[in-house]
């Protein structure tokens, strides 16, 4: 499809035995951005250098290889391809790009591709294509589910709002299934193999694949009716002449990084490590952070085309780690009655005739929940209810609903008295002769439900009593809940 972000550079070289690199190109420098978001540097375990490196690299050693090497390596794999790999100046130029300049985000994206070439591999064999394929997502987007381009294309294989909506991706204010991994690639699929039942080639369908196929009719008729990729390349737009090569050096680094002495960075967790569930109730990230026990950046990272940490209304999939999977299916008739009962407070404060101003406050350094509450008149409890606040506190930069109270006397005492109440029981609770606290478990209770009965993390009890998050509880178990100061 038409667009304008380039994982590679397009470099001019002047001869095999020695490469020129240009000075980094602001799209490169764009693309290297995205690899160091927070949300993606928290996906990633911290590595150190292999000292079981097969080849007993030193760790900054940098190998570079005679181009009779290189030639060898790619006519290796081009025995077992479709796609003709085969090894030129423009070739050459990708490949030491990538394990020279971009040795960091070449293993980022040999990390990444322990996540998602699972699943494109089982995708493409059930459109029955080539699995090299999975190496063009590399090139679209480096393997980031959420890159955009300047053009507006989006997702792990760069789909342009009308390419995907054509291709049956859903795209409305709260969903964009282009950044969904799963729905995206088999999108992906579909395209390409209708663009192959156009060209009969597969680097015809990796140029038209970028360019669209206008574009590549377009070189064919000002070429004299060539009909292969390297005939036509000069007619191509200048981003098109460098896909294909880009694609074949993305064969060979993403199979040959070892021999470049680069190490993946390995991600917290891969494929086979993740699940999904089909959601019955809308849910913000916030809640399933709260009530699962997961930070709300890897939630978002499983599951980049919910647009703004909502999953709305319409039984939409929410993807995490299998254990975190396992205990909400475990508690999930209490999680849905939590939600509801949220519903419920705010509905309930509505009816209550107290006119209130919704505020969508900014959280600011310095700031915490009595400052917050103090400024706009309300109890800390009020915004817990609205924003479903925990254990973890609040952090900068994060929006707050508050609904505050217009010059209302009745509202302001309700408030005030409510404040009192707050505060009583929180003097009682701080008291220095306080003892451990034991819950007795009682019929139909689970660790779920008695960890939100006492407002703490699922996590914090089991760790607690030396338990599983998974414990089933018995009639009559104690559990502690807090232990003395």
């Amino acid at each position: 499809m038409k667009k304008f972000i380039v994982i590679f550079l397009f470099l001019p070289i002047i001869s095999l035995s020695q490469v020129t690199l240009l000075e980094d190109d602001p799209i490169a420098a764009m693309l290297d951005s995205l690899h160091n978001k927070k949300i993606l540097d928290a996906m990633f375990q911290k590595t150190t250098f292999n000292k079981n490196n097969k080849f007993h690299f030193t760790p900054d050693s940098i190998p570079r290889y005679d181009d009779n090497i290189y030639e060898a390596r790619l006519a290796k794999l081009n025995i077992h391809s479709p796609f003709d790999l085969v090894y030129n100046l423009h070739v050459k130029g990708y490949i030491e790009l990538y394990t020279i300049r971009k040795r960091e985000l070449l293993s980022r994206l040999i990390g990444l591709s322990q996540l998602y070439y699972p699943m494109f591999e089982q995708v493409l064999d059930r459109y029955n294509l080539p699995l090299e394929l999975k190496h063009l997502a590399v090139i679209e987007s480096a393997l980031n589910p959420n890159a955009r381009s300047r053009a507006g294309a989006q997702g792990l294989w760069q789909f342009m709002y009308p390419t995907g909506k054509l291709f049956g991706l859903k795209i409305t204010s709260y969903i964009d299934e282009r950044c969904d991994p799963y729905k995206s690639t088999i999108a992906a699929a579909e395209y390409l193999k209708y663009l192959y039942n156009i060209f009969k080639d597969w680097q015809m369908v990796l140029a038209a694949y970028n360019a669209g196929p206008g574009a590549i009719t377009k070189a064919i008729r000002r070429s004299g009716g060539k009909t292969t990729y390297w005939e036509i390349r000069p007619y191509l737009p200048r981003e098109t002449q460098g896909y294909v090569p880009a694609f074949i050096a993305a064969n060979y680094v993403m199979t040959y990084y070892a021999e470049h002495n680069i190490t993946p960075a390995i991600p917290k967790k891969q494929y086979f490590e993740l699940d999904t569930i089909v959601l019955k109730e809308p849910m913000s990230f916030e809640q399933i952070s709260q009530l699962l026990d997961i930070p709300v950046e890897e939630i978002a990272y499983f599951n980049p085309q919910y647009r703004k940490n909502i999953i709305p209304e319409g039984g939409h999939i929410l993807t995490l780690p299998k254990e975190k999977i396992a205990l909400f299916l475990t508690n999930e008739q209490q999680i849905y009655a939590f939600i509801q009962s949220q519903k419920n407070n705010q509905s309930a404060q509505q009816a209550s005739g107290i006119e209130e101003e919704k505020i969508l406050h900014k959280i600011k350094s310095g700031e915490t929940l009595k400052s917050i509450a103090k400024k706009y008149g309300i109890t800390i409890e009020d915004i817990k209810t609205w924003n479903f606040i925990g254990r973890r506190g609040i952090r900068p930069g994060r929006h707050l609903i508050i609904y505050k109270p217009i010059n209302n006397t009745n509202s302001s005492s309700i408030m005030a008295e409510n404040k009192i109440k707050t505060e009583t029981k929180d003097t009682t609770i701080a008291t220095p002769t306080e003892k451990d606290i034991y819950h007795t478990v009682k019929k139909g209770e689970t660790v779920f439900s008695i960890a939100k009965k006492y407002n703490i993390s699922v996590t914090q009890l089991a760790e607690l009593n030396n338990i599983s998050t998974q414990h089933k509880v018995r009639i009559g178990e104690k559990l502690l809940i807090k232990k003395s100061n």
